[in-house]
């Protein structure tokens, strides 16, 4: 009978199969010819004392081996079965047209933006001549706001669906088979492209259908009833079904919705700024060091204050990363950050942001994307302040927090360049008075994170969708209109790669319960 068992192992004791298999001996109290095999389940640091190690959850196969587990998925011929409209091809859009497939239907999924390899071109625009394209950029193509921003799998997502699924599909489209073990996987930015094109491949080979540039600008109703959607190109597609997957960004879509008396609704979100520091200073305060052991990974953090009734928290943090011009439109300046797969960048970047609540926003109750507004006008104050050409404002954190504007400014992972301002021009008043109070404290929690080698860059605001579009928790549908599933972090439904990719697949599975 197998039996699961935790196993304490030194950064330099990890990847030593004997070892691993000497240690579980020892905590069973067998001999160790008993053990046929070790299987990893969950590895994760406990840096919590001065000697780092690993733990790692480990099942043991005691006089006979386990059978191996092999992971497979039946995707059949969908070319004349009846058809499902995805608009976005983000992981939610991908996962739902993936599981559309299994259940028998035909995806034909719609994306505004290029292809990954295509994407490219643009983005070397943006990070070295800071030009915008407004329909392919960081959020918008191929694979989502994920694609090129990092790839974090980690998610707390496991009620809403099968995480293990999302995570071995992507093992089987090229994906390391260390995000089924690590704690917090990740897969990289250097990555996640041609993992994307194989997922891409499987949907066309199964006779799905993936248009680029295919930018929906109009729904066709019908008696409060979807029927279609018309493009920018004028073309008219329709289904009886449609999961709109545009993403957190797609503020067009927001205000269509809006235009045709389509039920959405405010939503809170958070916004404040990417931090970065030296990575060899979140090592030496995570791992107690000097210098960080090259059997570990580069350190990362997670920092939460409570002030004033509202949350102050460090997010999406990036060991050696880099921060992103994240824009979608012109005049307007938005980052977050991304780390390759080895992290072996010399800088360490978080968001750090304030959570912001319905009536910290003045305006109509009524009106739904008030938030979104707010949140436009914060981006382009940012813009106005860094002097143009997606050059970011930015402080030092020491000054900021004292009220000085920084004499000079660090140097930095952003590409397009900063501009020392005072970023209380930028940021409201109840955000960067809160940020102030929280950053000594998180110096507090973090030996070395409060420093003036660090540098606050604004503004991280796509937190999460300042809008929600409602639909009913049974069918998943919008409430007023048939045939209409609102999905994934645009919708409001997700925050992140994997929980995306789940909600993609319950839309699916919402759709063939009702359409069969």
């Amino acid at each position: 009978m197998p039996q699961e068992i935790e196993i304490v192992l030194l950064p330099e004791e990890k990847d030593d199969e004997l070892l691993l298999k000497q240690k579980a001996a020892q905590v069973l109290k067998i001999a160790l010819n008993r053990i046929q095999s070790v299987q990893i389940r969950k590895r994760s640091i406990d840096a919590r004392s001065r000697q780092v190690v690993f733990r790692v959850k480990v099942l043991v196969a005691i006089d006979e081996q386990l059978a191996p587990e092999i992971f497979t998925v039946n995707y059949p011929a969908v070319t004349d079965k009846k058809p499902v409209l995805i608009v976005g091809a983000g992981p939610a859009g991908i996962f739902a047209a993936l599981r559309c497939i299994e259940l028998g239907f035909k995806p034909i999924v719609l994306e505004r933006g290029k292809d990954v390899k295509q994407r490219r071109r643009d983005l070397a625009a943006i990070n070295k001549q800071g030009l915008i394209n407004p329909e392919s950029n960081y959020c918008y193509g191929e694979g989502g706001a994920g694609t090129y921003s990092d790839g974090k799998l980690y998610t707390r997502s496991n009620k809403r669906g099968d995480v293990n699924h999302v995570l071995q599909t992507l093992v089987a489209y090229g994906a390391s088979p260390d995000i089924l073990v690590d704690a917090r996987p990740h897969i990289g930015t250097n990555k996640l492209p041609q993992i994307i094109t194989a997922l891409r491949e499987q949907i066309l080979n199964a006779g799905g259908e993936v248009h680029f540039g295919a930018k929906v600008t109009d729904f066709v109703l019908e008696s409060n009833s979807l029927k279609g959607v018309v493009l920018a190109d004028g073309n008219e597609l329709n289904a009886e079904a449609l999961i709109l997957a545009t993403g957190h960004s797609a503020r067009d879509i927001y205000e269509l919705l809006h235009q045709k008396q389509i039920a959405i609704e405010a939503k809170a979100f958070a916004l404040g700024v990417r931090i970065e520091h030296p990575q060899v200073l979140v090592d030496q305060a995570q791992y107690h060091c000097v210098v960080r052991s090259p059997h570990l990974p580069p350190s990362y953090y997670s920092l939460v204050e409570q002030l004033d009734n509202r949350g102050v928290f460090s997010f999406c943090m990036c060991p050696g990363g880099i921060i992103a011009p994240c824009a979608t439109d012109y005049n307007e300046i938005v980052v977050n950050g991304w780390s390759p797969s080895k992290r072996n960048n010399p800088f360490a970047n978080s968001g750090t942001v304030v959570q912001i609540n319905l009536e910290d926003v003045p305006g109509s109750e009524t009106d739904p994307l008030r938030l979104l507004n707010f949140q436009l006008a914060i981006e382009q104050q940012a813009y106005r302040l860094g002097g143009g050409n997606l050059v970011a404002p930015a402080q030092r954190m020491v000054d900021f927090v004292e009220g000085k504007v920084s004499n000079d400014l660090p140097l930095n992972s952003y590409l397009p360049g900063t501009a020392s301002v005072d970023l209380t021009e930028v940021l409201p008043e109840f955000i960067h008075q809160r940020l102030r109070k929280a950053l000594p404290l998180f110096g507090q929690k973090m030996k070395g994170y409060y420093t003036n080698e660090a540098i606050l860059v604004g503004v991280e605001s796509r937190t999460s969708s300042p809008v929600r579009i409602p639909r009913d928790r049974e069918t998943l549908q919008h409430p007023q209109i048939t045939g209409l599933y609102p999905c994934g972090e645009g919708a409001g439904y997700a925050g992140g790669i994997v929980s995306a990719a789940i909600d993609g697949m319950n839309c699916a599975e919402a759709i063939a319960k009702k359409l069969s």
